[in-house]
């Protein structure tokens, strides 16, 4: 698979790190994880907004560029990679893309244009505690004239605390779907405590009101593997990080009056966490690519999440094993990529589930 980019791709990546280069220093995320508040940097969020990277994949008739997955892939591995206090994945890799794909011209009109001028964040809920009910869901949608009405409890909301709008995968009578609630009204958020700092939270709904994005087992599988699709690209510009943290401490740091990556057991490691890395970019790139072109994705989405999982914890680990005490300390850039690599393994399930995925796909062939 050829895995060129466009120059329209490039120049957003290039965009992309220009600004969260700028504006992701080490200092100024400090300040924001020890002010007590959720990990959002509001300022940068509008500034992506006005440069017109929150539009990315967003019809040109609400305000963006009418681009696709590989575009989002692009802001979403240099967010990745700087550790960006900013909702980028939630709020396109979630919900902007299945709201552009299914959504009425209705709900677009109503959200598509304050998502692409930074106005608003979205996110959506998959996880629940027991996964009872149809289909695994227990979160139920009733018909309410035009609209729904959902009540049930979702877990793990990924920036639920700082969400304007939250896409549910619930059940009705007529099967699953994703509805769309606006955080107020039967909407209740509680916050939950994450090593990370990151804004999540647990869902309560109790006779919410929700407009239906789109119905169907299909529909709900298009808009996961693109959630799962889109979060592995995230993982691996954190996982880049990591890399690049750990090659640049290992050749100063010095024992013996030469450098550590001179040892065999450090290059050894070093080299396994660099092919480690590849393997996470190359099978990211593979699910993304068939994304963007609508390509049958289950099985490569899935592959591309066991290694995001199994793979980056092993990078993960190697980092902070070879940076010695240093990579305990959480003041030290490479804490704020250990802490989000570990929550990104769970989110949206973790290696096993996808490993069944995978075979369940290749008994079914």
């Amino acid at each position: 698979m050829d895995f060129s980019l466009s120059e329209e791709q490039q120049a957003t990546g290039d965009l992309a790190r220009q600004i969260l280069a700028d504006r992701c220093t080490h200092e100024h995320l400090r300040e924001i994880e020890r002010s007590g508040e959720p990990r959002f940097d509001r300022d940068l969020w509008s500034a992506l907004g006005e440069a017109g990277l929150l539009g990315i994949a967003i019809p040109e008739q609400y305000g963006g560029a009418g681009l696709g997955v590989l575009e989002v892939a692009q802001v979403l591995q240099v967010a990745g990679r700087h550790a960006a206090p900013v909702p980028l994945w939630e709020t396109l890799g979630l919900a902007a893309l299945p709201l552009v794909r299914f959504g009425s011209d209705e709900v677009a009109a109503a959200w598509l244009p304050r998502v692409a001028d930074g106005s608003a964040v979205l996110t959506a809920a998959w996880q629940e505690d027991d996964g009872g009910g149809a289909h695994g869901v227990a979160t139920t949608a009733t018909a309410d004239g035009g609209r729904f009405r959902l009540d049930g409890a979702k877990v793990c909301v990924p920036a639920a605390q700082i969400a304007d709008g939250i896409l549910i995968e619930a059940v009705s009578p007529d099967g699953p779907g994703l509805f769309l609630v606006e955080v107020g009204e039967g909407v209740e958020v509680e916050a939950a405590i994450t090593t990370a700092g990151s804004p999540t939270g647990h869902l309560r709904l109790t006779d919410a009101p929700a407009a239906l994005v789109c119905a169907g087992v299909e529909a709900v599988a298009w808009a996961f593997e693109r959630a799962v699709g889109t979060q592995c690209v995230l993982a691996l510009g954190h996982a880049e990080a990591m890399l690049d943290l750990l090659a640049t401490y290992t050749k100063e740091r010095k024992q013996f009056d030469v450098p550590i990556a001179s040892f065999q057991a450090v290059g050894h490691r070093a080299a396994d966490s660099y092919i480690d890395t590849e393997a996470i970019r190359l099978t990211t790139l593979q699910a993304v690519s068939r994304l963007h072109e609508d390509l049958p994705s289950t099985v490569e989405v899935s592959v591309a999440k066991f290694w995001v999982a199994w793979a980056g914890q092993r990078i993960t680990l190697a980092a902070a094993h070879l940076h010695g005490g240093v990579g305990a300390d959480r003041d030290y850039p490479l804490a704020r990529h250990f802490t989000a690599m570990k929550e990104l393994e769970l989110d949206l399930g973790g290696a096993t589930q996808h490993l069944l995925r995978v075979g369940a796909e290749l008994a079914a062939s």
